[in-house]
């Protein structure tokens, strides 16, 4: 490694005083290796900051010197020396470098399930740990500890760093089992007009069996019984689970001239720079749409398969505008059921099944109403407290 930052040069000498030369190198204490004599020619390798030193000693023995520089680091450095263009990019690349080892780069996360990793960013935001924050600055052990006060769901937490890489380690707060208060009296009661078609008691009083009609509000399973040895009133808290065969109507209505978002085709691409959470804009002028749609796209800068947190943000700008549009009638058909579609999809609990669906389709001028005629089967019993003195 010394003989590439201090150079080396090798040399060939011949001439009558050849030996008196090869003398006063060894006596001049000059570092020569590598040497041997072939056909009464000289052959070494000394280093460049001695070479001024040989060529005088030759010019005074009278012997012919020729030289030649080995290819090392300096002599690569020494002949780009004039080429200010690398100069720069190297002190550059060292700046780069240096900057980037001292700040936060990334940000990873690690057990989270149930607390999003856009709150944990947040919290870790508010307490200086970002993307370009500088790792000296940061009390690891303080955020760790502030994290678990300011997001809930967190349990315990641990940062660390290595490099320029923030490893924030969670653990969730354990959820706790939902207790069914037993001490407290309660009664089952019919949320719908509805059919019993199915009873699972597992305490109280049946009030009624499979095969009855029952209304909204009826009594179904009795928290209220009275002990035969003492006549007592004992209380207890009802559970079961009373299946009923019910009906529900559902309207869903459209026009044949709705006012729906268009685009008008006309579209701006934005570019900006994103130097961590920082962007500058490599655009002119302000946007010039009152309405639009807006989609972004980053292209970050990967160095040896890893992202910087720099990059080209690129935004992409739709018009849209409100316009009436015409619908055919078959167009507006398909609408109304695409509704009806998400509606149970959605609305309907998946412990519910649909037994029959009758549609009953009026249109008008204006346009087209379905009203659904639902007849479900699913769960119709609620609790209900009851309140002793």
């Amino acid at each position: 490694m010394k003989d590439q930052l201090r150079g080396c040069v090798k040399i060939s000498a011949k001439g009558r005083q050849l030996y008196r030369f090869i003398n006063m190198i060894h006596t001049g204490r000059i570092c020569c290796f590598g040497q041997f004599c072939r056909h009464d020619v000289f052959y070494a390798e000394i280093y460049r900051h001695d070479l001024p030193a040989l060529k005088e000693m030759a010019d005074e023995c009278g012997v012919e010197l020729e030289c030649s520089e080995v290819r090392t680091l300096s002599s690569s450095a020494l002949k780009y020396r004039k080429r200010i263009g690398i100069l720069i990019g190297l002190v550059l690349a060292v700046i780069t470098v240096m900057y980037f080892s001292s700040v936060v780069v990334t940000i990873e996360i690690q057990g989270n399930y149930a607390v999003s990793d856009e709150d944990i960013l947040a919290a870790l935001d508010g307490l200086g740990i970002h993307e370009g924050a500088s790792i000296r600055d940061i009390d690891l052990r303080y955020c760790a500890n502030e994290l678990r006060v300011r997001v809930e769901g967190i349990s315990w937490a641990a940062i660390r760093h290595t490099g320029n890489r923030i490893v924030v380690e969670v653990t969730e707060v354990v959820p706790t089992p939902e207790i069914i208060p037993r001490n407290s009296a309660c009664n089952i009661v019919s949320a719908k007009n509805a059919k019993i078609t199915s009873v699972l008691v597992r305490d109280g009083f049946l009030m009624h069996k499979v095969g009855d009609y029952v209304r909204e509000g009826t009594l179904l399973v009795s928290g209220v019984s009275v002990s035969s040895s003492s006549g007592r009133t004992v209380l207890h808290h009802s559970m079961g689970k009373i299946i009923g065969e019910y009906q529900e109507t559902v309207t869903f209505s459209g026009t044949f001239e709705p006012v729906q978002k268009i685009y008008t085709g006309r579209s701006d691409t934005r570019r900006s720079l994103r130097l961590f959470s920082m962007r500058i804009p490599l655009y002119i002028g302000r946007n010039k749409y009152s309405s639009y749609e807006c989609s972004e796209q980053a292209e970050p800068l990967c160095i040896f398969g890893r992202e910087l947190p720099v990059g080209i943000v690129r935004k992409k700008l739709r018009e849209t505008e409100l316009n009436s549009v015409k619908l055919s009638l078959n167009e507006l058909d398909e609408e109304l059921n695409r509704k009806i579609f998400f509606y149970e999809k959605n609305f309907i609990g998946e412990d519910t099944q649909i037994i029959s669906r009758d549609i009953e389709r009026t249109v008008t001028g204006e346009g087209m109403t379905y009203t659904v005629s639902y007849t479900l089967e699913g769960e119709i019993g609620v609790e209900k407290t009851l309140l002793a003195k």
